[in-house]
């Protein structure tokens, strides 16, 4: 393919939320040249959610289109099967069971459509656009409400034999641990690494030390933007709080690097706006707990994805890392 043909180049990126869908045109440069949004859940059937979306995402095709060239649709979406183009049991979605979502969009934009989850396309997006580029072999870990991941070996994602490879936040890291509040299972890492699992930290160990700064807080008001304000005084139960996320997170991070021998791992997502306070513990559990063969090779970085258009850029990645 000619430099003219890429300097022409344009895809339909499309993160799917359980609240919000996100949607821009995006240029092989990862230039987001318009975007927009609408929501996911009102709408009951994934029919009506489609007809919307094009609605909504024609107009920038029509404008986008005509003088370049429009290479189809990728789509980032929970329980996304690449390999199937189906999303399947989605629990945070509207349409339940397993929906043949490229199928679907395929028929209504006449256009190639790709799927994969969405911590998957966020790996491709960082080795297209972001920290990863030139990297052929790296773990991206989302760290949000959740803990996602994506496992990029020699420049291709591990998907598995049945599309579901890399769910690294539902390892266990503490067998018998604290039970995941949707899937209930025990001691896995989201339950400990995601926002959601600092939460739940920082609640038991504020009920410990009532000198705490976290005490200051109703119930609900406790979460890892509350916890990182808290650190920032020098709180030592915040700090605490995060230091222990980042051991958990580094003893699981280490698993992972002597499965696959990454060049690095990327952090992505609201948690890491905790900076040293997370990633510090983190790098150093990590290489406590490798084998002497692995130890000080692995980078560990932060994302250099603006984060309010990473969704949109890993679900565009999708059409180029196709061709």
């Amino acid at each position: 393919m000619s430099l003219i043909d890429l300097s022409k180049q344009v895809a339909l990126g499309i993160d799917i939320g359980g609240t919000n869908t996100k949607f821009g045109v995006v240029n092989h440069r990862g230039e987001v040249l318009e975007k927009g949004s609408l929501r996911t859940d009102e709408y009951e059937k994934v029919e009506d959610f489609i007809d919307a979306l094009y609605e909504h995402v024609s107009p920038l095709i029509e404008k986008h289109g005509t003088e370049k060239n429009f290479d189809g649709i990728g789509v980032g979406a929970p329980n996304a099967n690449y390999y199937k183009g189906t999303i399947e049991q989605a629990p945070n979605l509207p349409w339940k069971g397993l929906v043949p979502f490229t199928d679907l969009m395929k028929a209504k934009f006449n256009l190639p459509c790709t799927i994969t989850n969405d911590a998957n396309a966020a790996a491709l997006g960082e080795m297209l656009f972001g920290a990863a580029r030139g990297m052929k072999d790296f773990i991206m870990i989302t760290l949000g409400t959740g803990v996602g991941s994506g496992i990029i070996s020699n420049g291709s994602l591990i998907y598995g034999h049945d599309g579901f490879a890399g769910e690294l936040g539902h390892t266990i890291v503490k067998p018998g641990g604290r039970k995941h509040w949707s899937t209930g299972s025990e001691g896995s890492l989201e339950a400990y690494a995601s926002a959601t699992g600092i939460a739940i930290t920082a609640k038991k160990m504020r009920a410990e030390f009532p000198e705490s700064m976290l005490n200051q807080y109703p119930e609900e008001a406790i979460n890892s933007k509350t916890v990182h304000e808290c650190a920032l005084t020098g709180d030592p139960i915040a700090l605490e709080v995060f230091r222990y996320t980042g051991q958990k997170l580094g003893e699981a991070l280490a698993n992972f690097v002597m499965f696959s021998s990454p060049e690095a791992i990327l952090l992505f997502g609201g948690v890491i706006k905790a900076g040293d306070f997370i990633l510090k513990p983190a790098k150093l559990h990590m290489e406590r707990n490798l084998l002497p063969i692995f130890r000080n090779k692995v980078k560990l970085v932060f994302s250099e994805l603006d984060e309010a258009d990473a969704a949109i850029l890993g679900a565009s990645a999708l059409v180029w890392e196709k061709k």
